[in-house]
């Protein structure tokens, strides 16, 4: 294998095509306009400073018709100025209709319906670190970082913007100070920039500078806005100090709390910055989808707290760092070895038992920092640290001891367990960017635990390697992992990918391997569900550049994998798949896949460990999906999406299907649905392995000892979502957040033992193993941005927990099931206001 990546490694660097086409050879070059009085930012084009700045005009189609010219009907002229505080940029966009402008209000960094105007700005240059900035045809701003093409628009700045509907169509002025870019100290510079407008009614981008879909990333092709002169990179410190109370509900208590810190920006140099929560209060983060779990890996949850999501593209390399392992669940790595909790001993004529009586469910985070930013030769450097505090359950003992003569002594004592020692998590990143579409990366993440809980370590070197025509790729990484504890013994494990592509033109493609060993874990910050593992992985596709016949966008794609273990070499499955993705003109979206998967051995599902030699053995399967979505710009749309998995020789089977109703009653108000039913028939899965304890426990247990049990298994979900809001303006916005998941899990009282060769044997063995789960949130959020970065948040949560073994509930038994039990009532009120040092420092 080694020496076929190799072969393709020499014909990737010396084809012929590897030099036949330069990215961005004839970009658009305008001459910067200083100016000595600034524009009022209110939508009214008629000040003097606009009107000796050269126009940016002739924009061009990105898409649907790559490369057609902007049709008179939709002509777009822009203009960029400067002084010494900030850039500033007008649009004259025309539309032949005005008052069909699309332009749904929506919170900060949510489009909606609406046409757009974006400036897209990178001071170094570089084709792969724009950021943008976006303002919506009802005023809404959006604002967003690019790292190779992936935008993440969780990074915020304070800028200004204004809009305004005219009787020849609709006009914006922005004013971007400085303190929103990274740039260079130099007294000559030259930008990359470019403008984009999206109009809805034509389902179509324009761009100032042309867009070619046919080679590299959208990111290469800025124009060059040339010679800034004399403008300074200014002292880049923010606070945004914070105040918030709390009350919280459940069970007929009342806890009320208050909390005050504060976040930090702060431009260590012009290309680097200091961000740093204090005291940091996560009290109104989303909730999470929780599921029921059956399977052996645990649930994966996206991130909801904002200094987690924002600014953090340089440390998510390499998957090494998966931020809710930061205030997650204490790890309580010693519960298996020290048998916390005592029930009902007795010994020497005493009764012992204990209980816990207070768990925190959650770490305390104390404080956290990350410093980010790149120099102008394209290093990027990221440094992250969070510490969290001690975590200690309390633990009640209570003694019983006969005196004789009827007396009963008691004695009860109270410890504390630490259950999550004083830690400290870091990460450290070097990135290195060259020729506007390569990098090679080195990350290392450690997490250091106090006392003698375990410590990890994790180091991974990346690359992403381009031809400079931006038509073939190598991608890949070597990562290695060590834990130390005083448990196991010290291991150190490694992992490594690699693959080779094409990904431009109408064919694309790539082909590669990728491997963990049995002792890579990097799930002390990162995040793995298995390892000891290897595969050679690839896909083929073909895709429309340009739309044909009622097709505006057509993609095709095969792909594969071929799945064995690391240590053994043992063969343990194939993975075939087609898939195809299909837009009309009428903005109908459909697609659909097939996938095959050979029969395989599972080496998870026995709980017992990859490297133990005991597998399931799953039967061949096919499965076949399809999806559909429909013109959002209508008032009434919906999406759609149904299964279906046939297993060979074998009586399991899955089906099920979403559907997702929306409507938008006016540009203000609006609400989604989405009802989700899945449903599996005779599925079959772990359940139980019989151990010594158990038989000493239950003698009638002693057949089944050393035995892993299987249980066979109907499931059935139903998952009911309601999204709303209602926008009072673009600064002053109610939305409303609600999931119903309900699964419930009747075994059919048929049970197996699994056997050497990964089949399963009937077995008399009966236990009660149904599940009823159910979990309820609903949120209430008021969000009101009073001044440029400040905010008042208002915010209700309600949820409802439940998980029994009534596996045979209707839905109306299921419901009223749960609202017995306690509801959990959050009400907290948030102030954040923002203070920028440049406007209060002639204060002191």
């Amino acid at each position: 294998m080694y020496r076929i990546a190799l072969f393709l490694l020499v014909i990737f660097f010396f084809s012929e095509e590897n030099y036949a086409q330069e990215i961005n050879t004839n970009r658009k070059k305008i001459e910067a306009t200083r100016i000595s009085k600034s524009p009022k930012i209110d939508g009214d084009l008629n000040d003097s400073a606009w009107k000796n700045a050269p126009l940016a005009n002739d924009f061009i189609m990105m898409r649907p018709t790559n490369g057609d010219a902007e049709p008179a009907s939709h002509k777009t002229e822009v203009k960029l100025i400067y002084d010494d505080n900030a850039i500033y940029v007008s649009a004259k966009m025309l539309a032949p209709n005005p008052s069909k402008i699309p332009a749904e209000f929506n919170n900060r960094d949510n489009i909606g319906n609406a046409d757009f105007f974006m400036l897209m700005v990178n001071p170094n240059d570089d084709g792969q670190n724009p950021t943008m900035f976006i303002v919506t045809a009802s005023g809404v701003q959006v604002d967003s970082k690019v790292s190779n093409g992936n935008e993440d628009y969780n990074w915020n700045a304070v800028w200004e913007s204004a809009h305004k509907i005219t009787d020849t169509g609709w006009v914006i002025e922005m004013k971007i100070p400085y303190r929103a870019l990274r740039f260079a100290n130099e007294d000559v510079q030259s930008w990359g920039i470019n403008f984009h407008r999206e109009v809805r009614n034509l389902n179509a981008r324009f761009t100032w500078n042309h867009i070619d879909n046919t080679q590299g990333r959208w990111t290469q092709y800025d124009g060059l806005y040339q010679n800034f002169k004399n403008i300074k990179p200014p002292t880049r410190l923010a606070f945004y100090p914070y105040a918030s109370v709390i009350s919280e509900t459940y069970d007929g208590h009342t806890i009320a709390d208050w909390n005050v810190g504060m976040d930090v920006k702060y431009g260590l140099t012009e290309n680097f910055t200091l961000d740093a929560t204090l005291i940091p209060d996560f009290s109104q983060a989303g909730f999470d989808n929780v599921e029921l779990n059956l399977g052996p890996f645990e649930q994966q949850f996206s991130e909801q707290r904002q200094f987690f999501t924002e600014g953090t593209e340089l440390f998510s390399k390499g998957r090494l760092f998966y931020s809710r392992r930061i205030g997650a669940h204490p790890i309580d790595q010693f519960s298996g070895d020290r048998n916390l909790i005592e029930e009902d001993v007795f010994t020497n004529g005493k009764r012992t038992n204990e209980e816990i009586t207070d768990e925190p469910g959650k770490v305390q985070m104390l404080n956290a920092i990350k410093i980010s930013g790149r120099t102008k030769g394209g290093l990027g450097i990221g440094f992250f640290n969070a510490i969290t505090d001690k975590t200690e359950i309390t633990i009640e003992k209570t003694e019983e001891e006969d005196l004789g003569g009827g007396q009963i002594q008691t004695t009860t004592t109270t410890r504390k367990e630490t259950t999550n020692p004083f830690s400290n998590y870091n990460i450290l990143v070097l990135d290195q960017q060259f020729n506007q579409n390569s990098a090679v990366t080195l990350i290392n993440t450690n997490v250091t635990r106090n006392g003698k809980f375990r410590d990890a370590n994790a180091t991974g070197l990346l690359w992403h390697l381009e031809d400079n025509g931006s038509n073939y790729n190598i991608d890949g990484g070597f990562k290695m992992t060590s834990i130390s504890d005083d448990i196991d013994n010290p291991n150190t494990g490694y992992a490594f990918d690699t693959s080779i592509g094409k990904h431009s033109g109408k064919w694309r493609g790539e082909i590669g391997y990728n491997f963990e060993n049995k002792d890579y874990n990097p799930n002390d910050m990162g995040i793995l569900f298995s390892n000891n593992e290897q595969t050679l992985y690839g896909y083929l596709g073909y895709r429309y550049l340009k739309p044909k016949g009622k097709i505006n966008e057509l993609y095709h794609n095969f792909s594969y994998n071929v799945n064995f273990l690391h240590e053994s070499g043992v063969y343990t499955g194939t993975y075939l798949g087609y898939n195809f993705q299909v837009q009309t003109k009428k903005r109908f979206g459909y697609g659909g896949n097939i996938n095959f998967n050979s029969e395989r051995k599972d080496f998870f599902e026995p709980r017992q460990g990859s490297t133990s030699g005991v597998f399931f053995l799953r039967p061949q399967s096919l499965n076949v999906n399809h999806w559909g979505s429909s013109d959002y710009r209508k008032k009434f749309a919906y999406d759609y999406d149904l299964y279906f998995t046939h297993n060979k020789n074998n009586a399991k089977e899955s089906y099920g299907f979403g559907i997702s109703p929306r409507y938008r009653f006016t540009n203000q108000f609006s609400l989604v649905y989405r009802l989700n039913y899945n449903k599996t028939n005779n599925d079959q899965g772990f359940v139980n392995e019989i151990t010594a304890d158990d038989v000493a426990d239950d003698a009638s247990l002693a057949p089944y000892q050393d035995k892993i049990i299987f249980g066979q298994r109907d499931r059935t979900s139903y998952n009911n979502s309601l999204t709303g809001k209602y926008s009072f303006s673009t600064k002053s916005s109610l939305s409303l957040s609600f999931r119903h998941n309900w699964s419930k899990v009747p075994y059919k009282e048929q049970f197996f033992t699994l056997e050497n060769d990964g089949t399963l044997a009937k077995t008399i063995y009966q236990d009660n193993y149904d599940v009823n789960f159910n979990s309820w949130n609903l949120d209430l959020n008021y969000l009101w941005q009073f001044a440029p970065g400040s905010q008042l948040i208002a915010f209700y949560r309600n949820s409802i927990f439940n998980d029994s073994d009534n596996a045979n509930h209707t839905f109306t038994e299921n419901l009223d099931e749960l609202f017995q039990e306690p509801n959990q009532h959050i009400f907290s009120l948030r102030f954040v206001y923002f203070i920028d040092y440049n406007n209060i420092k002639n204060i002191f």
